[in-house]
Order: C-alpha cells, then structure tokens, then sequence
C-alpha cells in the first residue's frame, strides 16, 4: 500500500472493504474530491450518496440507511461533518447507537489555508462527551486503513478524525487495529508522553533529541473514547510525570481524557495542544502548527518541565 496520506488511506481502504461488503454505502456533502468518497464512488456509484452542500440533511438519511441494515459512512470536513450536523448525530443517531460512521476530514489545523472557519479545533471535545459514541484519531495512513476495518465491524455510532496533509508513517503496515487500546511506540521510564493523530510524531522526534538525558516512553492515543483508565495509569506508573499532545483544544480532548484518568495518581501533567482559541489561516501546514505551540520543541519543552520539577 505504503499510503503517506490519510485520507488517501480511507478512501481506498472504503473501497477495497466495499468489494467483500455488499452492505458498505458512502455519504458525501460535495467535498468528495477532498475526503476521497470519491474513491468509493468511481468504484460502487450504486453505494455512493451525494447529499449536496447539507451535513445535517446527510447525517439524517445515514441514520435511516443504517435502521435498514447498511453500514453508511458520512464525509465532510470535520468542522462540519461532527459542527454543523451535531444535532442530528446526537438525536438520530447517538442516543439510538445506531451504526453509522462519522468521518470528519481536513481535522484540527491541517486545512491550514482556510484558517478559522474550516479548522475543527474543538470536535473530539464534543464527539467525545456524547454518550454510545466512539472517538477514533489515528496516527498516520496505515493506522487510518486500520482504524477504518476495525470501525466496520464495530457495532454502533464512531467518529474518525482524519488529517488533510501527506507525512510519514510512524506505526506499523497492517499491525490490527483494536478500539480503546493505546499502543507504546517508544518505549522509556522518565516522562510519558501520551499522544494523537500527527502528534505523535512530533513527540517521537522529542523523544530522539532528549535520548541520552531523559528516557521518553511514548504512547499513540489513537482512541480517545473510549479510553481505558487502568491501561493508561499502567503506562504511567513509574514515570516522574507525563505529558500529553494533540492537535485540539486542550479542553475536552486527549488531554483532559488522559487528566481524568489519572486524577486519583496526583500525577504532574504538561498539555501540549491549541489554547482556548480557534485557529488560523497561514503560508503552509507548519506555519500554524508553531503559530499554536504545536511543534517538536514546544513537546521537548514541556517534557524537560515535567522532568525539572
């Protein structure tokens, strides 16, 4: 496969689970070309639905799809496919677990062109705080190919988190993806760094410069609910503290799911994510991720805090 893309990554795996799963139907909100439902379109027109510029009217008819038997899959920007159609997914779908599958693309800062307005900064939050739902944020393409054959075969409502841009891989090809198990990546005894989506691999580069002088474990996160607290006080004992890093608010995302785990520890922690503040347009990708604090130094940095108290 060796896909560096994650929406690349969904969109053919869509495509190849679709050839062995008749029941498999895709929704899209005219962004197909950009979420890759396009992929399944070209491939299965009979099993693609486009819904038109309407996330709340898509999630609607994903709901009754999947009261028929189908697995549907909605895609838009995460800003709306979670934002704009919120309503819908936690009365149509939620509170009846239905199964459907909420896939917001373009997620956190990745859509670094359209600044504010396209960049979902705050979904995990909200995605997370309603009941039945499953949050899934995958760390590279192979884990997204992964995430999304562990997805179809789960029963009920789950939220997958894709970023927009092309980077290297940092977990396996084809290592089984199970819901609600964080994975060690890197293993240390001084700091744990817990961590999500392209995060990850900046916290691997802050492990690499700080080998030598501190021992970094670093954990992917890639499901943030549900989130198994005895797993990750296991991965915490032992440590002098931890950090954690997202590309989200660090209100109500992995940083305060990985804090109420481990609120009875009284364990030091250091938040690496977005300040209570919506995003930003800029030059490129990397522009806005230091713009925000979200860079390999800024995860060296609150390591060698947590390491110094």
């Amino acid at each position: 496969m060796g896909y560096t893309n994650q929406r690349v990554a969904y969109g053919n795996t869509l495509v190849e689970e679709g050839k062995g799963n008749a029941r498999l139907v895709v929704l899209d909100a005219d962004l197909g070309n950009s979420t890759m439902g396009r992929m399944f379109e070209q491939a299965f027109p009979d099993r693609h639905y486009e819904l038109g510029i309407a996330e709340a009217n898509m999630t609607s008819v994903a709901a009754g799809l999947s009261l028929t038997g189908w697995i549907p899959f909605t895609n838009s920007f995460a800003v709306f496919s979670a934002g704009r159609a919120y309503d819908q997914i936690r009365q149509s779908i939620a509170i009846g677990s239905l199964n459907v599958k909420i896939v917001g693309s373009s997620a956190g800062l990745s859509d670094f062109g359209d600044g504010a307005t396209h960049q979902a900064v705050e979904d995990m939050a909200y995605m997370r705080a309603v009941p039945n739902m499953t949050v899934i944020c995958p760390a590279d393409a192979n884990e997204t190919v992964e995430a999304v054959k562990a997805m179809i075969q789960h029963k009920g409502p789950c939220y997958l988190r894709l970023n927009r841009n092309d980077y290297e891989n940092v977990t396996e090809e084809g290592r089984t993806f199970t819901i609600g198990k964080p994975s060690v990546i890197r293993e240390g005894k001084d700091v744990a760094v817990f961590a999500a989506g392209y995060m990850v691999s900046l916290a691997l580069q802050a492990a690499l410069e700080l080998e030598g002088r501190i021992s970094v474990k670093v954990i992917n996160v890639s499901t943030i609910k549900p989130l198994d607290k005895e797993i990750i006080s296991g991965l915490a004992e032992g440590c002098k503290g931890i950090v954690t890093a997202e590309e989200h608010s660090i209100i109500g995302g992995l940083g305060s799911a990985v804090a109420e785990a481990l609120a009875k520890s009284r364990i030091p922690i250091e938040f690496v994510g977005i300040r209570d503040t919506f995003g930003c347009s800029g030059h490129c990708y990397e522009d806005v991720l230091s713009y925000h604090g979200l860079t390999k130094e800024h995860v060296v940095k609150a390591i060698q805090t947590i390491w110094n108290l």
